[in-house]
Parts: structure tokens; C-alpha cells; sequence
């Protein structure tokens, strides 16, 4: 198990597009993919689950991977929210 704690860039936080892209990147992976804020945690590969935890801007978020890549997983997930998620 890996984690790392990545601050959440996007001026309107993770809204559908940038949450889709997150979780477009998040399937890519074996490994399980999961974030946590305050007392939620959400499944990086489905929207539902990362749209309900309602993440704005300037949020810190811990990203935690677990599974045969996670160590790959973990540095695709936080590079792409650290590019901002495409906006």
C-alpha cells in the first residue's frame, strides 16, 4: 500500500469533467485506488463515488493505492491532479 497527499488545484474542485478524467486515468490500473477527505473515503474509478465527496478547490486529498502497480498507479494519479485534471 502507497499513499500521498496531493492539493486539489481546479478552481471549481472536481466537478464531472475533471472528476471523469480522474477516474479515466484511475481504471487504468489493477491496483485498487481510493482517496481520502476528512471523514470520507471515495473509489477513484467511479464518478458517483468521487463527485459525492464533493471536493472544491484548494482541498487536500490522500490518495491510496494498493495492488500489484501500485507504486505506477500512485504517480499517474497524482501527476495528473498536480496538471490539474485538463483544465
Amino acid at each position: 500500500m502507497v499513499s500521498e497527499k496531493v492539493v486539489i488545484k481546479n478552481p471549481s474542485g472536481l466537478h464531472l469533467r475533471p472528476a471523469g478524467i480522474l477516474c479515466k486515468e484511475a481504471i487504468k490500473y489493477k491496483s485498487s485506488i481510493h482517496f481520502h477527505f476528512h471523514n470520507t473515503t471515495a473509489n477513484a474509478k467511479s464518478v458517483l463515488s468521487v463527485l459525492g465527496a464533493c471536493i472544491k478547490s484548494g482541498n487536500e486529498l490522500e490518495f491510496v493505492c494498493e495492488g500489484e502497480d501500485e507504486e505506477e498507479a500512485l504517480a499517474a494519479i497524482v501527476k495528473i491532479v498536480r496538471d490539474g485534471l485538463g483544465e
